[in-house]
């Protein structure tokens, strides 16, 4: 059967490369890029969609890991610090300040605790973080965070002036801490313009759906999953990027490892007001009776609650269980007992794998965050694993795998990507001239709908207009100003669309908002049917296959009629 993606036929018919990699995570596509500005003629292959696995089921963050201190990794702290600040600068469309605020109950508690678990890495019973410590942590950040005052630093409160400012707190919060991180508005579109930009270098390609099964002498075997077509793909240097699964991949390219012990991290948002009115704008991050750093974050008119650190099997699907909800608010109880929340607010549950290295019975909380790379032996190739990585360190960690890669090919690095913008963070307007901007270049969209495109696509939004205009003029509105035909059209023709699940769970939040109804997926249905040519047989399993993904991964039942049953 004949490919009817011109990308993937292209690839497969010139299938000699300088370098594949494996995995289209934020990691992956981070080292593509990179080499695709040195001029290296780079095949990135990946199972799903770009940013589907568990670059897709983060917590919405770019930190620089205070906690890390605590573990001892200050070179990794330093490094997140730098690109945190960097990412500011850089994709200011998708990363923003966000103001953190830790409750405190206690002054020395943890004092004798914390210095035990840096030299032991051993918990034991949990203790609380007491005040003391916490701004011991608090001041060696904002030594690692100064960065031409790229954040604000931290500052202590009282009872009297913490209720003052939250007024929902519960009464044994003696003392409150806030200091400034950053916040991850659209993991998924931030991946996207990572792999664009990349791809607008000639030699460079990603493929979505795109698997790699097997090994060949002169290289590796990669099947096409919506056609079942393989084809061999030789490279001078083959990369592993596939986070959680590194192992399985090594396993079916005939290579036994053991270098990965990912954990699962649950989340939870909640569609209630009171809630979010009662976080006061900023992120709640604080600890939980067992000793285990939570968050409770305003995001999207939305509240998001999170996470779990539990070992996993990444062969098994990442899900977000009852116990783990009811843990959830547990923690919510804690900090605003109050608030009443139930099952009935969950709008959106997600769950994903970190890509953590084996740490057999080390805790899971003091397992490293940081990343290193393996030199291995791959089939017709020298080989480099990847182990580890996070969302906030993409940009360096990309640049390190990148010239571990150009050494191994006898290339130089002619160009850097510090400092160098991202997609739609280019010449991005600050909030005070966003609305001038969206005059100016969305004239065409009213002022609301105009907003929706600059958050979802930055100053690329100029690109989306174009298309409409030129391309798609008759455009119809899909719930409301959040979605169009036209952009669904765009989004088939330029952002590597292919099932109806890459528009409702990752070119767009509809799912993730709560904004997602049987009647808005059959218009995406509809609008993709037209985009991509699909016949009655192709939209219907494409609505099987969304129907079951909503339900079994995020705990969203829709109906054809229209109606939706929240996340329970």
């Amino acid at each position: 059967m004949a490919d009817p993606r011109p990308d993937v036929a292209t690839a497969f018919a010139d299938p000699d490369y300088d370098v594949l990699i494996i995995g289209g995570g934020i990691n992956g596509l981070a080292t593509f890029r990179d080499l695709a500005m040195q001029g290296v003629r780079v095949l990135l292959v990946e199972r799903g969609d770009l940013a589907s696995g568990a670059s897709a089921a983060s917590s919405h963050m770019i930190h620089g890991g205070i906690r890390y201190l605590e573990n001892g990794e200050f070179r990794l702290v330093r490094e997140s610090v730098r690109e945190r600040n960097a990412l500011l600068r850089t994709a200011p469309h998708h990363v923003s300040p966000l103001r953190t605020t830790i409750p405190i109950t206690t002054v020395f508690s943890g004092l004798f605790a914390a210095p035990l678990r840096f030299l032991t890495h051993t918990q034991g019973k949990p203790k609380a973080r007491g005040a003391l410590l916490i701004k011991v942590g608090l001041t060696i950040y904002d030594l690692f965070s100064r960065d031409g005052g790229a954040v604000p630093r931290h500052r202590f409160l009282g009872k009297k002036a913490s209720r003052e400012e939250l007024p929902r707190l519960a009464e044994n919060f003696r003392f409150t801490a806030t200091y400034y991180d950053a916040s991850l508005r659209d993991p998924e579109r931030l991946a996207l313009d990572v792999a664009l930009d990349a791809e607008s270098h000639e030699g460079a390609t990603a493929l979505t759906y795109v698997e790699a099964v097997g090994a060949a002498p002169n290289g590796v075997i990669v099947r096409d999953l919506l056609t079942g077509r393989e084809q061999t793909i030789a490279a001078r240097v083959i990369v592993n990027a596939a986070g959680p699964w590194l192992d399985l991949t090594n396993a079916a390219l005939g290579r036994e490892s053991a270098l990965t012990g990912g954990t699962k991290g649950s989340h939870i948002v909640l569609d209630h007001p009171e809630l979010l009115a009662a976080t006061g704008g900023r992120e709640i991050f604080f600890e939980h009776d067992d000793g285990r750093i939570v968050l409770v974050y305003p995001l999207k008119d939305r509240v998001l609650v999170g996470t779990t650190d539990i070992d996993a099997d990444p062969a098994e699907p990442a899900v977000c269980t009852e116990e783990e909800v009811d843990y959830f608010f547990d923690l919510i109880a804690q900090v605003f007992p109050d608030i009443a929340v139930d099952r009935s607010h969950i709008v959106f549950r997600f769950s994903g794998i970190r890509p953590l290295p084996r740490h057999d019975d080390l805790a899971p909380g003091f397992v490293s965050r940081d990343y290193r790379i393996v030199d291995a032996e791959g089939p017709g190739a020298p080989m480099l694993d990847l182990v580890g990585g996070k969302w906030t360190t993409f940009r360096a960690l990309g640049e390190h795998l990148a010239d571990r890669t150009l050494a191994l090919i006898g290339r130089e690095r002619v160009v850097s990507t510090d400092g160098l913008a991202i997609g739609g963070g280019r010449d991005f307007p600050s909030p005070a001239e966003a609305d001038a901007w969206i005059r100016r270049e969305l004239g065409g969209f009213s002022p609301e709908r105009g907003r929706v495109l600059l958050e979802r696509y930055g100053t690329r939004a100029r690109d989306v207009a174009r298309y409409i205009a030129e391309v798609e003029p008759d455009d119809e509105a899909i719930a409301g100003p959040l979605l169009s035909t036209a952009e669904v059209a765009y989004m088939v023709s330029q952002e590597k669309v292919v099932h109806a699940t890459d528009v409702v769970l990752r070119r767009t939040d509809l799912a993730f908002t709560g904004d997602l109804t049987g009647e808005v997926l059959e218009q995406v249905l509809s609008a993709l049917a037209e985009a991509a040519g699909w016949d009655d047989a192709r939209v219907e399993a494409e609505r099987a296959l969304a129907i079951t993904e909503l339900r079994e991964r995020h705990g969203v039942t829709l109906t054809r009629a229209g109606a939706r049953q929240r996340a329970r």
